[in-house]
């Protein structure tokens, strides 16, 4: 027998299929992973087949040395995603099967936790009366039966638990531990479906693809549970993505009460061991519910019953680092193999979704109304040129600080949304201009007060912070836009003594950063919490009457056909955190552009006026999803290397473009907008073209692609961020 093996290694040369001999001793399955010989030295890989024939000389292929584990650590739906994953997105084999084991299982940085238990034997004998810990020892277990070997040893000492092990007194035992997941333990409250929540649950009933849009606080978590109840008892399996690891711990809470042990969790906050233990957990059918942010759509889970994404509207959902994958496809996938439903849930669908699910090609479910019944916030929009007209050139306008006070007065809470980290954006010198950049990335730092440094949000590098123009000397530092650091800081100034917290990167990189935070702002009355994106969505704290929106605008222009769409749905999730219990919600919008028709939908919800006028936009200028963008990006440590890759590349597709007229709608060659990340230049070709051609032109385009080139090359379709 011979086995078909991809090399665990990034590298074009070797992204093909290698062929190997399995030796006649030796079982080998589909999915197993193994070390092979491969030159001088003996590398791991994946069986991704079994032949009885050889393609090639049999007198020249080497024989498996051994396997790593004793079973197929990739299944064969997942086999099947890496070939579409491969065709359709141009990525490696090597690439994609890494997405689909815990990265630290690859490189064996992570076992099995084996943990040693003690109990009495059968028929011990009572230590000697002067033996008192050992005494101490056989009573308390006497009294609690077994007992973990370093508890008992931490309580009563190591050497007179050894001397009963040693005299027969006590026996050990190993037994393999589950590494679980922290969470907060909340009550099973399983609510009566409201008459729109139970219609969702009633139409959600075909392997079909739903659209469920549902403002916020319309109760699509039940809805969700709900379903998953349902395809638990008809013996099947679920699997729920959540956009951000700041929900996690909270969806988790209110799966874990309703589904016990069933429930595991995938995300990379993780440590090693407890994600190594909840995959195996899943892999081996010991856990039916599956919880996760982005990565969780490659757990190993069988027998599909549905798939959930919830706020599926998240530019979070797909991967901006190689291997480069939008969710939505590979969930698309898993649900034609499982022949299983997928429901899309958000209170601000993609543009690309909803247009789908106006096509007929998604059944949409609505549900329009809140679960308290209760209006949505009123949306204050405050124009922060005439407050400075007013003289007030705070980062706060005076309805803003109007409201909070009346918060910290009854006692209620807050939350105040930036989309920016730090304290500043950037420091620059008034005298001459120089702005402080990073050496490795082509982007300005941002300054940390709390700390005194220069970040690069790109690749983590830290810099002391200016006190003086390193070019000119001048002490005239300007800082540069708000960052939650200094939302912070001048709340602490007009209400001292009020417990304030933040919620970004910054403060959330520890394990179960988010929890805490979220548990100590949950019992904070007063209590003000200041967040990124992070706080926007999901949320669901019943005393928050208030939501501050420092800079709206923040979005709104940014280099990207997406940005008003993304400033819609920031505006609406950060809104939806207001007045969720019986008191009504309200919102301060704070901006310089109070005229721009997103703000007009957006204070009324007015999801479907925005749609409209948004996808009529897109199909005049032929824009997703009305055509298909493709980004193929260069990367490469010598700018002259990556620039005349490019432009071989170019010159290659510009032929095809000849060829196709108006159905290639664009072609351009350019310097990536961040010209430079981790000490590589970046150099970018975009393209754009009608989807009745979309298919073919794009693999032509990917068929031109030189294999000589020097420069990483990645693909793109239809990019969330042109950055």
């Amino acid at each position: 027998m011979f086995a078909k093996v991809i090399i665990d290694q990034d590298a074009k040369a070797l992204d093909r299929v290698f062929e190997y001999i399995i030796p006649d001793e030796m079982q080998v399955c589909e999915g197993q992973r193994v070390l092979v010989p491969f030159g001088a030295r003996i590398l791991q890989g994946f069986v991704v087949g079994l032949e009885k024939e050889c393609e090639y000389d049999e007198s020249k292929l080497k024989s498996i040395v051994r396997c790593v584990e004793n079973f197929p650590v990739i299944k064969k739906e997942m086999l099947c995603l890496m070939q579409y994953m491969a065709d359709r997105l141009h990525l490696k084999l090597a690439s994609v099967l890494r997405l689909f084991i815990p990265s630290e299982m690859r490189t064996d940085k992570v076992k099995e936790l084996i943990v040693r238990f003690v109990e009495l034997e059968e028929n011990f004998v009572l230590p000697s009366a002067r033996a008192k810990k050992q005494l101490e020892i056989v009573c308390f277990l006497q009294e609690h039966g077994k007992q973990k070997f370093a508890d008992i040893s931490n309580q009563f000492g190591y050497a007179p638990l050894n001397a009963l092990v040693k005299n027969g007194t006590v026996k050990m035992s190993e037994e393999q531990e589950n590494r679980v997941p922290t969470f907060d333990k909340v009550e099973n409250v399983k609510r009566k479906l409201t008459p729109l929540q139970q219609r969702a649950v009633d139409t959600i009933c075909e392997n079909k693809t739903y659209l469920l849009h549902g403002v916020t606080g319309s109760g699509k978590t039940e809805v969700y549970m709900t379903l998953i109840e349902r395809v638990l008892n008809d013996g099947k399996t679920a699997l729920m993505l959540v956009p951000e690891i700041s929900l996690t711990p909270q969806v988790l809470a209110n799966f874990k009460a309703r589904f016990g042990d069933k429930v595991a969790l995938i995300h990379s906050g993780l440590s090693a061991g407890e994600r190594f233990d909840e995959w195996k957990r899943i892999f081996f059918g010991q856990a039916r519910v599956v919880v996760g942010a982005r990565s969780a759509i490659f757990s190993p889970i069988e027998n599909l019953g549905i798939i959930i994404i919830d706020e599926e509207h998240e530019q979070s959902y797909l991967s901006e680092s190689n291997p480069r994958y939008d969710t939505h496809d590979i969930a698309l996938f898993r649900q034609k193999y499982n022949n299983c439903a997928l429901v899309l849930g958000s209170a601000t669908p993609s543009i690309e979704s909803y247009a789908h699910a106006i096509d007929g090609d998604y059944t949409l479910v609505e549900m329009p109304v809140r679960v308290n019944g209760m209006e949505m916030p009123k949306i204050v929009v405050v124009d922060m040129l005439m407050e400075m007209r007013q003289g007030n050139n705070q980062i706060f306008s005076i309805p803003l600080i109007y409201e909070l006070k009346n918060i910290v007065e009854q006692k209620k809470q807050a939350m105040i949304f930036i989309n920016r980290r730090g304290f500043s954006s950037f420091q620059r010198c008034r005298n001459c201009g120089y702005v402080a950049k990073c050496t490795d990335c082509d982007v300005s730092l941002v300054y940390h007060r709390f700390e005194n440094k220069l970040k690069c949000h790109y690749c983590g590098k830290r810099f002391r912070a200016l006190d003086v123009c390193p070019s000119c000397g001048s002490h005239d530092i300007k800082q540069g836009a708000v960052g939650t650091e200094r939302v912070v800081i001048e709340l602490q100034k007009l209400f001292p003594g009020v417990p304030i917290f933040r919620m970004d990167n910054d403060t959330t990189s520890v394990k179960n950063g988010h929890r805490k935070i979220l548990n100590e702002f949950r019992d904070a009355k007063p209590g003000i919490l200041v967040g990124t994106q992070m706080i926007a969505k999901g949320h669901d704290f019943e005393d928050v009457l208030l939501v501050g929106i420092v800079d709206a605008d923040q979005s709104l222009y940014q280099a990207d056909f997406r940005s008003i769409e993304r400033t819609f749905q920031l505006i609406t999730q950060v809104a939806g955190r207001a007045g969720r219990s019986a008191n009504q919600g309200r919102v301060i919008l704070q901006t310089y552009s109070p005229r721009h028709y997103v703000y007009q939908f957006a204070t009324n919800y007015d999801y479907k006026g925005f749609f409209q006028r948004e996808a009529n936009l897109r199909k005049v200028t032929k824009f997703p999803p009305y055509a298909r963008i493709v980004r193929i990006l260069f990367s490469h440590e010598n700018e002259k290397t990556v620039a005349d890759d490019c432009k071989l590349c170019y010159n290659k597709i510009q032929k095809i473009k000849e060829d196709y007229g108006q159905d290639f709608v664009y072609l351009d060659v350019m310097k990536a907008p961040l010209n430079k990340i981790k000490n590589k230049f970046r150099y970018q070709i975009m393209m754009r073209f009608t989807l009745d051609k979309a298919d073919e032109i794009e693999k032509k385009v990917y068929d031109t692609i030189d294999e000589k080139c020097k420069s990483s090359v990645f693909f793109e379709i239809n990019p969330n961020n042109l950055s």
